[in-house]
C-alpha cells in the first residue's frame, strides 16, 4: 500500500488574465469550467491566448492521454459528487491546450498509467474520499496537489493494471464512439435547417410567434415537506439540474419523481412525448426532447409543437435563436424569461410541405441519435458496475488477453 505521490507528482496551472485571452488564440485555456463528466468539454466562451516569448508553454501544456483534477470547487459537503472540488478529467483531444490556474495535471514517476490514475479515482468511494478533505468556506472549497498525493492508493500489479484499464478504456472508447456519430447527426440536422429556413427562407412565409409553433407550458414544484409528493419511480420531473448534468438530447426522467398527489397539489403539468423542453432561467437555454411524458418544474417554458410544426423544427428554432430569446429575459436576481414573453417571441412560420421535408430529414436521424443515448447509458452503468470490482479484484480479469 502506498500514496498516490509515491506514482505521481502534480504540474498545477498558470495564473492568465483576462488581458491575456484573444479570439482566436494558438491555445485553449482549460479551466475548471471545462472539466466536465470525466472529460474536458470546450465552450464557445473558452478561453484562448498567444503565449509570449519567454513563457514556458511545455510546464502548462496538456496533451492526449493527460489526466487532470480540479483544486477548487462548490461548498464543501455538497450533495452532488459530480460539481465537487477533486473532479477528475481525461484529456483526449490531438491538439494541446494550456492549464489554467486551480487546475493540475499528473505527471507519472513510474509505470502506473494516467488511464489507471483516473480510473481509480473515477470510482465513488475514491472521489468522496478526496473531495471530503477538502477545506475552504460555505461558498468555496479548495484541495492541494499535496493532498492528492497524500491520498492511500493501493494499486494491483502491472498487469492486472493494464487489463483493467483495457476493458474500461473499451467501454469510454465506444461511448466516444456513439458521441462523434451523434455530433455528426447533429450537425447534418442543424445544417439543414440553415439551409432551408434561413438561408433560403421564403419571404412569402408568414410572420408569427412561438406560440403558432405550438403551446407553451410552464411547470411547478410540488412541496418539498411532502414525501408523499415525490417517489423513485412515478411521473417524471425535470429540472434544469436534470439538463446540466444530464447531456443527452432525449430525457425521460431527472433526478426525482412526482407521484400523482403531488401533480394534483402543483402546478406542474404532463406534457407529451416530443414536447421540447426550454429552461427559462438558471439558466436561460438548456434545450432537450421528452422521450416520453414528463412534466417540469417553474424553471421552464416548453413547447409542444404542433402537429403540423414538428419535434425538429421547434427544437431547432430555439437553439437557432437562444441569442434572441436570451435577450428578452428580464429579472433583477436573475434573468428569466416569462410566459408572456416566451409565447411572443417572433417566428417565421414555413409552408407545411417544407416543415414535413425536414421532419421526414430528422425523423431517422433523431431515432438513430436516441438510440446511441441509450446505448451510452447502459455503457456508462456497465462502466461504473465493473469499476469498483476490477479495482477490488472481486471480477478476475487474469485471463483476459489485453
Amino acid at each position: 500500500m502506498g500514496v498516490v505521490g509515491d506514482y505521481f507528482s502534480f504540474q498545477n496551472g498558470y495564473a492568465f488574465k483576462s488581458k491575456d485571452f484573444v479570439k482566436n488564440g494558438k491555445y485553449a485555456i482549460i479551466r475548471i469550467k471545462e472539466l466536465k463528466d470525466g472529460s474536458v468539454k470546450f465552450f464557445t466562451d473558452t478561453a484562448r491566448v498567444n503565449p509570449e516569448d519567454g513563457f514556458n508553454v511545455n510546464k502548462y501544456i496538456v496533451k492526449k492521454g493527460d489526466v487532470l483534477f480540479a483544486l477548487t470547487g462548490d461548498p464543501v459537503n455538497k450533495p452532488n459528487p459530480l460539481s465537487w472540488v477533486g473532479r477528475i478529467s481525461y484529456y483526449n483531444y490531438d491538439t494541446p491546450a494550456l492549464l489554467n490556474q486551480r487546475v493540475c495535471k499528473a505527471i507519472p514517476k513510474n509505470k502506473v498509467s494516467n488511464e489507471f490514475l483516473y480510473y481509480f479515482f473515477r470510482q465513488n468511494e475514491e472521489f468522496y474520499n478526496l473531495a471530503s478533505r477538502a477545506t475552504g468556506s460555505a461558498s468555496q472549497a479548495n484541495i492541494s496537489t499535496k493532498t492528492i498525493e497524500q491520498h492511500i492508493m493501493e494499486i494491483p500489479n502491472e498487469d492486472i493494471r493494464k487489463k483493467i484499464v483495457f476493458i474500461l478504456l473499451n467501454i469510454d472508447k465506444k461511448i466516444d464512439v456513439n458521441n462523434r456519430i451523434n455530433d455528426n447527426l447533429e450537425q447534418q440536422a442543424h445544417a439543414f435547417f440553415q439551409e432551408i429556413f434561413v438561408d433560403n427562407a421564403n419571404p412569402e412565409w408568414v410572420s408569427g410567434t412561438i406560440s403558432d409553433l405550438g403551446v407553451v407550458v410552464g411547470g411547478g414544484t410540488p412541496s418539498k415537506s411532502k414525501s408523499e409528493y415525490y417517489t423513485d419511480s412515478g411521473i417524471a420531473w425535470i429540472t434544469p439540474k436534470d439538463l446540466s448534468v444530464n447531456k443527452s438530447k432525449f430525457i425521460v426522467h431527472g433526478e426525482n419523481d412526482i407521484t400523482g398527489l403531488g401533480l394534483k397539489n402543483s402546478s406542474a403539468t404532463i406534457m407529451p412525448k416530443g414536447t421540447v423542453l426550454f429552461s427559462s432561467r438558471a439558466p436561460i437555454g438548456y434545450i432537450a426532447i421528452a422521450a416520453d411524458e414528463v412534466s417540469t418544474n417553474q424553471g421552464f417554458k416548453s413547447v409542444v409543437p404542433k402537429a403540423e410544426i414538428g419535434t425538429a423544427f421547434v427544437y431547432f428554432f430555439l437553439k437557432h435563436n437562444l441569442p434572441i430569446i436570451e435577450s428578452m429575459a428580464s429579472g433583477s436576481t436573475f434573468k428569466e424569461i416569462s410566459s408572456s414573453t416566451m409565447k411572443n417571441i417572433p417566428a417565421v412560420i414555413p409552408d407545411t410541405e417544407t416543415l414535413a421535408r425536414f421532419r421526414d430529414f430528422c425523423t431517422p436521424l433523431f431515432v438513430q441519435q436516441q438510440i446511441l443515448e441509450k446505448q451510452n447509458q447502459s455503457l456508462a452503468l456497465l462502466r461504473d458496475n465493473l469499476l469498483p470490482k476490477l479495482m477490488s479484484g472481486e471480477v478476475d480479469v487474469s485471463d483476459i488477453q489485453s
